[in-house]
């Protein structure tokens, strides 16, 4: 599994968008028991932190040491550096394991095989993640042309799940009808550049080039975005029941 984010772990905390609590609220109304929860993946423990309220045990991994030690602390969350693939958890373990903005770095087929292992018969998985966001129209100029002709060729070949919204991705599971969600933020120019200065092919691009490529539209995305203004993010969300 690649590590595209360990070197940025505080602006990831800091300028990543949080998901709608209506997706938690109908997650939680899907699920037999709360005993245990597995959030793989867990970055900065931002979905570790909400099943936290629900759960009485979460277990929260990732492969990123530096992620892990600016994640969200709660007493009943436990932290632990262990790739998805392979853990130390016990079989039928979880009532629910949850991933965000992360399956598409995992090897399928050894995740699911390390899925059917450790969660518990009829319990849940619940892939999570957000496509690339909406604001006003001369906003949404810019990034895309940012997103495709500037550093369109650093993307990493895993994104293209993203951007085909997880649809394509391989779901071995009893899938459960999802209801569209949608993330609405009223942001600042500045938190809007720091967010795109946390995506993996900016960082491909800066470390390529010896440059910040989010320099180059500075000007142009100021003028379009002026100093602050909506940001919509589409959540991508697909359900499973262990069968």
């Amino acid at each position: 599994m690649k590590d595209n984010f360990s070197s940025q772990s505080p602006a990831y905390a800091k300028f990543r968008p949080i998901y709608p609590q209506e997706l938690y609220d109908f997650l939680k109304g899907k699920l037999a028991e709360t005993e245990r929860a597995w959030d793989c993946g867990t970055g900065n423990g931002q979905v570790a932190g909400e099943l936290a309220k629900f759960f009485e045990e979460v277990q929260a991994t990732d492969i990123s040491k530096q992620q892990l030690e600016n994640a969200v602390k709660q007493p009943n969350i436990n932290y632990s550096l262990q790739p998805a693939e392979k853990t130390n958890f016990p079989d039928n373990y979880f009532d629910l394991i949850t991933v965000a903005q992360a399956i598409h770095w995992f090897n399928f087929k050894d995740f699911y095989k390390e899925v059917n292992r450790v969660l518990k018969p009829n319990g849940i998985i619940a892939v999570i993640g957000y496509s690339l966001f909406k604001s006003n129209p001369e906003t949404d100029e810019v990034i895309l042309k940012f997103h495709k002709d500037i550093i369109g060729s650093y993307w990493d070949e895993e994104r293209r799940y993203l951007d085909e919204k997880y649809k394509t991705i391989p779901f071995p599971f009893q899938e459960v009808e999802t209801p569209h969600f949608k993330q609405e933020f009223q942001w600042t120019f500045n938190h809007l550049v720091g967010y795109l200065k946390t995506w993996s092919a900016v960082k491909h691009y800066e470390k390529a080039n010896n440059q910040n490529p989010v320099d180059l539209i500075e000007n142009d995305l100021k003028a379009a975005f002026g100093s602050g203004n909506k940001v919509v993010f589409p959540v991508l969300f697909r359900l499973g029941i262990l069968s």
